[in-house]
C-alpha cells in the first residue's frame, strides 16, 4: 500500500504526521517513510543524521534495478528502527532526485509503487505541499491513497476551497484531515462537499518526540500509555487498512463548494474524533473515512 500525505498550504505538520503514521501502523505489516518533498527533507537534520543513504542514492539505484527490496537498500534508521529513506535539506537535490524517480517511474511502474506492492508492506511518502507541477506530483498520483492535512482556520479552508476540485483529480482516493483547532468538521464538509475523515488535535508531547527534540520515538507504538499522536496516528493507519480501495474503483470528481463561512458556530473537541458524512451522500465514495473509525491525530 503506498499512502501519499501532502498539504496545499502552509505547514500543517505533514512531516510530523507521516512520521507518526509510519511509526504506529498496526503490526505485522512494514512500514518505510519515504520523504518525498521537492523543498527537501528535514528528517536528517531532525536526528543529525547523514542524508546518505537516501532519496538521492535510491534514484540512482533505480536506474540499474528493479528490484522491490531496492526501497530498504537505501533507508536509514531513526531511533527505534523506523526506516526512513531521507531526503536531502537543499531543495534543488530534492528535486533532482524525485525528477529521477519520476522518469524512472514513466518506463517500470515506479520503485516506491514496487515497493508498496509487496504483501504486508506499506510506503508513506512524505510529499510535502503539492501544486500541479510538483516533482512529487507521480507519487501521488501512483498512490493507493492521498492524505490531505489541512488546518481548519478561515484562510486555511479558503485556499483548500478553491484547490480542492483540482485535487480530487490527482487521487481516486482521498482521505481530508483537519489539524487543530477552528472550524467544525461538521460545517467544514458541509461547505467543501467532502467529509472530513478525522481531526488531527495538537500534541506538542508528541510532536517534539517526533522532531527528535525529546523521548526516542519507537519503531512501533507500544500502547496506549504513549503519546496521544501516536495512538491516534495508530487509529487513522487502522482505518485506512480497513478502507483500502480495490482496484477498478473511481470516484467523481468534487464538487465547486461555496465560501467558508465566518466565525466558526461549532468546533471539534481536541481529544477526538468525529467521522462527518456529506448532507447528501453520494452515490459513490469519493472519500475515505464513512465507516466506523473513531479517532483523531496530533500534528
Amino acid at each position: 500500500m503506498l499512502v501519499a500525505v501532502i498539504s496545499l498550504k502552509g505547514s500543517p505538520g505533514v512531516t510530523t504526521f507521516s512520521l507518526a503514521l509510519a511509526a504506529c501502523w498496526p503490526s505485522p505489516v512494514r512500514t518505510v517513510l519515504v520523504e518525498a518533498d521537492p523543498a527537501g527533507g528535514d528528517v536528517a537534520s531532525r536526528f543529525s543524521l547523514a542524508c546518505s543513504p537516501g532519496l538521492v542514492s535510491l534514484a540512482a539505484a533505480a536506474r540499474r534495478s528493479a528490484d522491490p527490496q531496492l526501497v530498504w537498500q537505501h533507508t536509514q534508521a531513526l531511533p527505534g528502527g523506523l526506516p526512513v529513506v531521507l531526503a536531502p535539506p537543499g531543495a534543488e537535490q530534492a528535486h533532482a532526485a524525485l525528477s529521477a524517480l519520476a522518469a524512472e517511474a514513466s518506463t517500470g511502474g515506479g520503485v516506491l509503487r514496487q515497493a508498496a506492492s509487496l504483501s504486508q508492506t506499506v510506503v508513506i511518502a512524505d510529499c510535502g505541499r503539492v501544486d500541479v507541477g510538483s516533482a512529487a506530483m507521480p507519487i501521488v498520483r501512483a498512490a493507493d491513497v492521498m492524505v490531505l492535512l489541512s488546518r481548519a482556520h478561515a484562510d486555511d479552508l479558503a485556499h483548500l476551497a478553491s484547490r480542492l476540485h483540482t485535487a480530487s483529480r490527482w487521487s481516486a482516493h482521498r482521505a481530508l484531515l483537519l489539524v487543530g483547532e477552528g472550524y467544525g468538521s461538521t460545517e467544514v464538509a458541509r461547505e467543501l462537499g467532502v467529509p472530513v475523515m478525522g481531526r488531527l488535535p495538537e500534541d506538542r508531547r508528541g510532536a517534539a518526540m517526533l522532531c527528535g527534540r525529546a523521548t526516542r520515538p519507537r519503531a512501533k507504538c507500544g500502547g496506549p500509555g504513549d503519546s496521544a499522536l501516536g495512538q491516534k496516528a495508530q487509529e487513522i493507519a487502522t482505518a485506512l487498512m480497513s478502507q483500502q480501495p480495490s482496484s477498478g474503483v473511481t470516484s467523481p470528481p468534487v464538487p465547486m463548494v461555496q465560501a467558508v463561512p465566518g466565525e466558526p458556530s461549532t468546533s471539534l473537541p481536541v481529544n477526538g474524533l468525529q467521522v462527518v458524512l456529506p448532507v447528501q451522500p453520494p452515490t459513490t465514495r469519493p472519500w475515505p473515512g464513512q465507516g466506523t473509525a473513531q479517532s483523531g491525530v496530533a500534528s
